[in-house]
């Protein structure tokens, strides 16, 4: 089946599945205190990952999915890394034992928003209430324009060990569509500055399918990010869903490349990040053959969660800071989205959870699957089930769908074993929605495949 046919038929909307179930399935049964029983209830010998979400950028960029808003506030900042502490506290109270941290993950928004001061303050919590290993990886999104040198000096001052630098595109007049002007200059400069003070580690995050994007244009954004030499990229398909994310209606919507442009440019920033020697890891990373994410894709240890693909093995993933999402062995727990709702129920010390989901036996096996397709694009169902100590039965639902998709050359499928083929790889998220049971297309949650 030709190109046009196969987007043609699998274009529609599906999850990113960085996680199973899917956000839009949690629900309010899991609240603070649920998350209190399961936090007690974890292994004390259990590995923790943190994840530190800052919902505040300088000003907003058009194409944003993110929880985030705009702001210049210094007291809403301050009152923000307040709240952190004492979510921090109170996380720990739960726990009642200082855990073992192997990674600690800030996202955004723009971490680098709270200030310098702060910043540091919070990580040596973070350090005070948990055993972090002396070799945890402490990972950083930043924004190169506002990046200041007091900033990229307390980065280093925690121990951050990765940073991951928005860029998306160098053209002009895509920057001046997307509302974010952002020079080549001001990347790299970023960069060395943030190698200078110890964050060794640098991922670039660039973007295809934005307004007036052309192949050409985003051959030569991929090519100038290669020369900032990086240690990994990420190139994300932009998701246009203006009825979730209102600030996206301000995009000239008519310069929206089609699905076609989309799936091409997206083959044209591969063939450059793949001409200069670099391995792809999974639907939409690439990393350095020498990269620790390139060995754990060869040795069939990636992860996939909601920072996307990553090394961490740990079994719990906690969140801080409102709309953050924790995944623990129990479930899901989302915080309250709402800066305020958030602040308010740390300070009444309640764990500020506002909805979630508990995992089912069935959850937790099409997890399994799911993940490993994500993650390696193969899957030996009968082998997964084992694992989980499942009968694979209740995946053979998926089995028709799989033929279709082994029909259009986009898998190879015995009846156990999958594993996509080139043609296949630019539509995983296809093939493991085959085994979602929740994903209800016609509800438009999510955004378009390709």
């Amino acid at each position: 089946m030709d190109t046009a046919a196969l987007i043609a038929r699998y274009d529609g909307p599906v999850p990113r599945y960085t996680s199973y179930p899917t956000a839009p399935h949690f629900g309010p049964a899991v609240d603070g205190a649920v998350y209190a029983g399961w936090l007690a209830a974890l292994p004390p010998e259990a590995a923790l990952s943190l994840y530190l979400h800052v919902p505040f950028c300088a000003e907003l960029c058009w194409f944003c999915g993110c929880h985030t808003t705009a702001t210049s506030s210094r007291a809403a900042l301050e009152t923000y890394a307040d709240t952190l502490l004492a979510e921090i506290a109170l996380v720990s109270a739960a726990l009642d034992r200082p855990m073992r941290v192997a990674h600690v993950h800030w996202g955004g928004g723009t971490p680098t928003a709270l200030p310098p001061a702060r910043l540091v303050q919070v990580m040596g919590a973070l350090r005070t209430h948990f055993a972090l290993d002396a070799d945890a990886e402490v990972a950083v999104e930043v924004d190169p324009r506002t990046a200041t040198p007091e900033a990229i000096a307390a980065l280093g001052e925690m121990g951050c060990t990765r940073a991951s630098l928005g860029v998306q595109d160098f053209a002009p007049e895509v920057q001046q569509a997307v509302n974010r002007h952002q020079s080549f200059e001001q990347t790299r400069d970023c960069a060395d500055a943030l190698r200078a003070a110890g964050v060794a580690s640098i991922n670039l995050d660039l973007m295809y399918g934005l307004p007036f994007q052309t192949e050409a244009g985003v051959a030569a954004t991929v090519s100038r990010a290669l020369d900032i030499l990086p240690d990994r990229i990420a190139v994300f398909g932009y998701a246009h869903v203006p009825w979730m994310k209102k600030h996206q209606a301000l995009l000239p919507e008519a310069e929206l490349p089609d699905a076609a442009a989309r799936f091409a440019q997206r083959a044209t920033a591969e063939a450059v990040i793949l001409g200069r020697g670099w391995q792809a890891i999974g639907l939409d990373h690439y990393a350095r053959p020498d990269d620790a994410l390139a060995r754990a894709a060869d040795e069939g240890a990636l992860r996939r969660n909601f920072q996307g693909y990553t090394t961490d093995a740990a079994p719990v993933l906690l969140g801080l800071g409102a709309s953050s999402i924790g995944s623990l062995p129990q479930g899901y727990a989302q915080n309250e989205p709402s800066v305020p709702a958030w602040r308010d129920a740390v300070r009444a010390g309640r764990l500020p959870v506002r909805r979630g989901i508990a995992l089912s036996d069935d959850d937790r096996l099409r997890r399994a699957v799911i993940e490993r397709i994500m993650c390696d694009g193969a899957v030996d169902l009968d082998a997964v089930a084992a694992a989980q100590g499942a009968d694979p039965a209740a995946l053979r639902a998926a089995a028709r769908t799989l033929a279709l998709m082994a029909q259009d050359g986009l898998l190879a499928w015995d009846g156990r074993h999958i594993r996509l083929t080139e043609a296949g790889r630019p539509f995983v998220r296809n093939v493991a929605a085959a085994f979602d049971a929740y994903l209800r297309p016609q509800e438009g949650r999510h955004a378009r495949a390709v």
